[in-house]
Order: structure tokens, then sequence, then C-alpha cells
């Protein structure tokens, strides 16, 4: 059974402290909640569904604890993967609230929904994946989040700056990506002004590399991503994935989704994302949300890009992330191994 003590501080600290809650605010406690497909998932995978649920529930109690009459909590069927517009009445619910804690197993980054939600003026935090040990004292939700900002703000301008990247790993990864005139923005981790929106925890700098101009190969450890048994490849032609190999049971539900041979689902294969982690307390490889925030890793999504300065909109968006990669912008090593070059500490 869930413990509260487990989770109440660090869940009065997300909201007070990440999204710089003030009193005459209101709250969205959202959880995407499982339907009969979740239930025929492996009996891990479905725990942890329940866990969330939970967890989400309990937080909307301490909550409203706290905050009598400012604090609602709206629950939904979960939808079938990242990235893919929730119902339209749960849309319609977040156009509601200043600030919303969307502890969700799918993500909502990457869709309109979210979109009209922040354009509007809410925050929003969207947490896919997020488990109650993020939650704890050692865990990366209660990291420094002012030097993660700095250092995050600091990384998103060099990509700016940066016309190209190319990604190496003794695993086999070498892909080349173009940036040029894409802008590189921060997740910070905290949410203190209208319309700000990203993922908690947070941690990480990220652009939209230029559509049609990724090339090469991409390599996921086993280990590095939910049900990633075996090695994953993915290969790149023309800033679009052209083929899925391995991967284990990930991999056969990946190469479900991007149907390499239907035309109509081009969109899901874009090369969508690059992306740098800050977050020192970010640990777990096996969570996407926490591991593509480690420290020193890249990440690499396809899928939807217009929700961050791209032009391909999708239903998916799948991040892949990549331990001890060297990242190299404009020929010069900024990353080597997983290890910050020192000219750019």
């Amino acid at each position: 059974m869930l413990n509260r003590e487990e989770i109440e501080t660090g869940i009065l600290n997300l909201l007070t402290v990440n999204m710089g809650y003030r009193p005459e605010e209101t709250v969205l406690v959202l959880n995407d909640i499982p339907g009969k497909e979740e239930w025929n998932l492996e009996s891990h995978k479905v725990a942890e569904i329940v866990r969330r649920s939970l967890m989400a529930r309990l937080a909307f109690e301490i909550l409203r604890e706290k905050f009598p009459r400012k604090v609602s909590y709206y629950v939904y069927p979960m939808v079938r993967q990242s990235g893919m517009e929730p119902p339209p009445e749960a849309a319609y619910e977040l156009l509601k609230y200043d600030v919303i804690l969307a502890m969700t197993t799918r993500s909502l980054s990457h869709t309109n929904a979210r979109k009209a939600a922040t354009d509007k003026g809410a925050r929003l935090a969207s947490m896919p994946g997020l488990l109650p040990e993020m939650l704890s004292p050692s865990g990366p939700l209660a990291a420094d989040y002012a030097a993660i900002k700095e250092e995050s703000e600091r990384l998103a301008s060099l990509l700016t700056a940066a016309r190209s990247a190319r990604i190496l790993t003794e695993k086999g990864t070498d892909l080349s990506l173009s940036l040029e005139g894409r802008a590189g923005e921060a997740d910070t981790g905290l949410y203190l002004n209208p319309g700000e929106w990203g993922n908690l925890p947070g941690g990480e700098a990220y652009i939209a590399p230029i559509e049609g101009s990724t090339q090469g190969k991409l390599v996921v450890p086993a280990g590095w991503g939910s049900s990633l048994t075996e090695d994953l490849v993915l290969v790149f032609e023309e800033g679009y994935a052209v083929e899925c190999q391995g991967g284990g049971l990930a991999g056969e539900r990946l190469r479900d989704l991007l149907d390499l041979k239907d035309p109509k689902l081009k969109h899901r294969r874009n090369c969508a994302e690059l992306g740098i982690g800050t977050n020192p307390q970010a640990r777990r490889t096996d969570i996407v949300l926490e591991a593509e925030k480690i420290k020193g890793t890249v990440h690499v999504a396809i899928g939807d890009n217009a929700h961050i300065g791209g032009n391909t909109e999708s239903d998916l968006h799948t991040d892949f992330v990549i331990p001890d990669p060297t990242l190299i912008l404009d020929g010069q090593v900024l990353i080597e191994k997983g290890k910050y070059r020192e000219v750019w500490r």
C-alpha cells in the first residue's frame, strides 16, 4: 500500500517550489487510468500504472487538505501512446485551471490539448511515468533546480548557436543532425510564469532538428527503457527511421507503431528531438521520464516536434536515451563519453 509519508513533502514541494503556487490559483491533479488494453500488459507494468493512479489520488488528497477549494482531481481513459490527444472532455477540463499536475502514464507534452491550456496561461507539469520514489529526498525531484535551470539554459543557447550535431557511442551510434535555424529550449523543472510547461522531474536542454536532415544509426542499450531487454537499433535516412532492429518486446511494440511500410505513418518516423540531460539526481534507466534527465546522457526522439519548434505534427512522441555519448556541435566536442569537456564547464 502507498505510504502517505513517502510522498507528502515531495508533493507539497512540487507545487510550491517547482510550480510556484500562489494562494489565489486553482490546481488540477490529472491522471489517466488503465483500460482493457493496459490490463493485458505484463504484470509489473500493470502494477506500476496502478501505483501511479493511487499516487495521483493521494497527491490530490494531500493538496486538497492544504489548499481547500483550490484543488480538483480528474481522470480519463488512457490513450495508446505518448503524444496522442486525450479525449475532448479531458482537453476541455485543462482549460479551467491555473496549475496542472499531469501524473499520467502517457505524456501530454506533445499534444494540442496541452498547448491550448498553456496558450491560455496555465502552467503545466507533464509527469508520464512518475513513481513515488522520484519524490524522495534523494530522488530527481529533490534536486537543486536553480542549478539545473542555469545549466539547461546554457546548453540550450549552445544548441541554438549550433548548425550541426553528431552523436557517437562505443555501442555503435553514429548519428548526424542539422540544427541550423532552430532554437534550443531548456526544461528547467521550474514553471513559475503563465504558459510555462515541461517535465517533472525536469532537467534537460533540447532542440528540434531540421526535418529530412538526420542520417545514421542510433543504438539504445538494453535496460534504457521499459521492456528493452536487448539493444535497439534505429537507422535514419533523410530524417526518418527506415529500419528498427532488436529491442525485445519494446522493439516489437515500436515496429508495430512505426509500421515502416505504411507511408501514412511517416510522421511517426520523423527524427523529432535532440536532448541533453542535466539533472544530477536522476538515475533510473528503465523509465524514460527520469532516464532522459540523467546528466551526461543525450536522447533522440521520433514523431511529433511541432510542439517544440519543428514542423511535424504526429500522434506519437517517443524518446530514446543514449548513455555515455560523445556529442559534437559544429565539429567541437561538448560531451565525451558522458563527461563534459572542461572548456564547456
